[in-house]
């Protein structure tokens, strides 16, 4: 079987999790998320980013939490401004538009986007006869690995609450970002210029599972109805509640986040020296170098990774995407067969 570097979801769940998942099941509790668990777990959260007054809500997936989200925010004659590469416009089957929304790209050169470039279409966009841009999407990491630094979140945020725009951010890697080299913010300190977020579980040691957090009083009413009409409100909630509360009570999340990141280095450290480029510069949990094809070809012989992008007739540029779950013994291995493959 090859050894796959395509997710950071290839494994399962964290042992501790499962672990209190074996304590906690003949224990009654409520249904739909009103359980002991994900009391604890919102409380647990309200109190990582300094807000009390937060409504934290869980879901099942990131798709799920973007659709559930942006539909709720948005009025039927308002549309999303995202990257070009975010997740809502590229890898979510269209289920933003399907909700009647439309999706206002912006060109980025490294998945962030900028003031620049939403004021641009803030200006393409002048009256009733178009969608009024009212909520701006971002990622962190990107989809193409890359993080906001607080000097570039606080310029938007700023400039969103200035144009009376809406930032939600997608958490899907939060983990991630947070334990990265280039983040220099702390989750309170990133939640408090956010009017609302996720916190990604499924990519970071659960089995599933998001946690929404909405900062912004003005988009928290009523929400447990459209997490209903979506699909997202669970009878057996309780599993999400004690999985974030097992994650987030004694730093196990940044911890397990910072040790995919170490992995991601190594690779990247070994791709250096190797004399390959990347596609991007990153110091998340996902790399993006640039290998010629014949490279490619030989480490698929072993290896699972999405070829990302050609960059001509002889080289493409691949994605490694490193896990909390992942043994060094078969990074070692990756590295020696990289070495190789040359």
């Amino acid at each position: 079987m090859k050894y796959s570097f395509r997710y950071d979801y290839s494994e399962g769940a964290h042992p501790r999790i499962l672990e209190r998942l074996r304590e906690t099941n003949n224990i009654q509790q409520s249904g739909y998320g009103e359980d002991q668990y994900c009391d604890n777990a919102r409380n647990i959260i309200r109190q990582l980013i300094g807000n009390p007054d937060a409504h934290v809500h869980f879901v099942s997936g990131g798709t799920q939490a973007n659709l559930t989200m942006i539909s709720a925010i948005l009025k039927p004659y308002e549309s999303v401004i995202a990257a070009e590469t975010g997740h809502i416009f590229v890898h979510e089957t269209g289920a933003i538009e399907a909700t009647g929304h439309k999706i206002n790209t912006i060109p980025t050169r490294d998945g962030k986007i900028t003031i620049n470039g939403i004021q641009k279409v803030l200006d393409e966009h002048t009256d009733e006869h178009m969608v009024l841009p009212k909520l701006v999407f971002i990622s962190n990491s990107t989809e193409i690995g890359t993080v906001y630094n607080k000097a570039e979140l606080t310029l938007l945020s700023n400039f969103c609450r200035e144009k009376d725009l809406l930032l939600y951010l997608d958490g899907a890697r939060l983990g991630s970002a947070i334990m990265s080299a280039d983040n220099d913010m702390t989750l309170k300190e990133l939640s408090s210029l956010l009017d609302s977020f996720y916190i990604g579980g499924t990519k970071n040691g659960a089995l599933l599972g998001e946690a929404i957090v909405i900062n912004n009083p003005k988009i928290q009413e009523k929400f447990r109805f459209h997490m209903k009409m979506r699909g997202a409100l669970l009878a057996k909630g309780r599993i999400f509640g004690l999985m974030f509360e097992e994650l987030l009570k004694d730093g196990l999340y940044f911890n397990i986040a910072r040790q995919a990141n170490q992995l991601a280095d190594k690779i990247r450290i070994a791709l250096a020296e190797s004399g390959y480029s990347f596609f991007t510069q990153t110091t998340s949990n996902q790399i993006f170098p640039i290998l010629p094809n014949s490279v490619i070809e030989k480490l698929s012989k072993d290896y699972e990774f999405y070829i990302w992008r050609k960059i001509d007739d002889q080289n493409s540029a691949i994605r490694l995407v490193t896990s909390w779950a992942m043994e060094e013994d078969a990074i070692n291995q990756f590295i020696n067969d990289l070495k190789k493959a040359r």
